[in-house]
């Protein structure tokens, strides 16, 4: 190894979890009251208006309230001051004028927010590994799980990387139990990328057209049953909604009917995420720098319902935009092709959006009427330049100059300056 600075590499791992009914159940219990502690947190924090009060008196004001109630008893104590963190750190990124995180609400069942549970203590997890697919944990109050190996954890056994597993985090999604391990790994600076400059377009006809003219395209994330499954079972859902009295719970059957569209639908996002992490990887090892737009994509799928006084226009069409704009989770692919590009020593350059897709690249003139659908013809009458709009978008993001974007990952002497802390799990 060489003499230079080594720097942190902080990265997630999620794994499933092989769970008992019982196993199941505790965790849903610690789940609950996760919540219901951050919701009792909230109303202590807010009671006094103009002034929060200290670390220590929220501390002290949990471990009164898991001592006067029970059912808050049920979350293991770790796991409880990882809560307080995690509230804590939340008001931090709202006061930060450069983080988008909003202010920090209830969480109600409206809002569904999904089941988790911290683990903070790394040394009372005491993680081995049983087989080539399968390893071994203690979760407090839980006893040991089996969870399935599919990566080398750090520090974990002989044949694993070097470093080590900081903390984890428990979550539940429709296909049950998963384990996402907090790893940091220590690695030298990377060289830099000798690869070339490439401009990129992200879109819903096509997912990403790059200014070398090629373009990364995927099939649907469901298949043709699937997707007529999918929609057959929308279908039920809304006719036993229709059918259930006002402020009733929902039956066995409809909660069935729920869990089978969670179950579709998040077999969806894990093959998009798949081929996300696929397509973010070849790109990141081709190219040394890669600019992409920056676009405010939370305004983008702002809904056009409008008021009562004011109705919006074409609502149902804006709906389905927003959908298709939704399933492509264009800010994940951003955010993985920064820190994959920052491991292979290049970047990635955001760049103002508008214009891009009306501006032809050979010209300069702008004007809408040269694009029609997935094609841009010039109407300058000096160019006439003919070919795919996405194309000539990717050109434009090329040309253009914009900040680079911070890979996320390196804590060591090259951390930049600006980089928000570390968000407590």
């Amino acid at each position: 190894m060489s003499g230079r600075e080594l720097v942190k590499r902080q990265r997630g791992h999620r794994a499933r979890l092989e769970l008992t009914c019982d196993q199941s159940a505790i965790l849903e219990e610690q789940a609950s009251a996760a919540i219901t502690l951050w919701n009792c947190l909230h109303a202590y924090w807010t009671h006094f208006p103009g002034r929060r009060p200290a670390l220590a008196q929220a501390d002290q004001a949990i471990r009164q309230a898991r001592t006067d109630v029970p059912f808050l008893a049920a979350l293991p104590a770790q796991a409880a001051q990882a809560v307080l963190k995690t509230y804590r750190q939340a008001w931090e990124n709202f006061f930060n004028p450069g983080h988008p995180a909003k202010r920090p609400t209830f969480k109600s069942k409206k809002n569904r927010p999904r089941p988790a549970v911290d683990v903070p203590q790394v040394r009372t997890m005491r993680i081995v590994r049983l087989s080539a697919k399968w390893g071994q944990l203690t979760l407090p109050m839980v006893g040991r799980v089996r969870f399935r190996w599919t990566k080398g954890l750090p520090g974990v056994g002989k044949n694993c990387p070097a470093g080590k597993v900081t903390g984890a985090r428990l979550v539940k999604d429709a296909f049950g139990w998963s384990i996402v391990f907090r790893t940091e790994t220590l690695a030298e600076p990377a060289a830099p990328h000798p690869g070339e400059q490439v401009g990129i377009d992200r879109g819903i006809t096509v997912a990403l057209a790059l200014s070398d003219g090629t373009m990364r395209e995927h099939s649907p994330w469901l298949t043709g049953r699937e997707a007529g499954h999918l929609r057959r079972l929308e279908k039920k859902s809304a006719r036993q909604r229709a059918a259930r009295p006002r402020k009733t719970r929902p039956s066995g059957r409809e909660q069935r009917t729920y869990d089978q569209i969670a179950r579709l639908r998040a077999k969806a996002k894990r093959r998009a995420v798949d081929w996300q992490h696929q397509t973010t990887t070849e790109l990141a090892g081709t190219f040394a720098v890669i600019k992409v737009e920056k676009l405010a994509i939370l305004n983008m799928v702002k809904s056009a319902k409008g008021t009562v006084e004011a109705p919006g226009r074409n609502v149902a069409q804006k709906a389905g935009l927003n959908r298709s704009i939704s399933d492509q989770a264009w800010g994940r692919t951003v955010t993985l092709l920064a820190y994959k590009s920052a491991e292979r020593g290049g970047q990635v350059v955001k760049v103002p959006a508008p214009g891009t897709s009306q501006t032809c690249h050979r010209c300069g003139h702008r004007d809408p009427a040269s694009r029609n659908g997935t094609v841009l013809a010039c109407v300058n009458p000096v160019c006439g330049w003919v070919g795919h709009a996405d194309t000539n978008a990717a050109i434009n993001i090329n040309n253009a100059a914009g900040p680079a974007v911070s890979g996320r990952g390196d804590l060591g002497l090259t951390r930049s300056a600006k980089r928000q802390p570390p968000r407590a799990a």
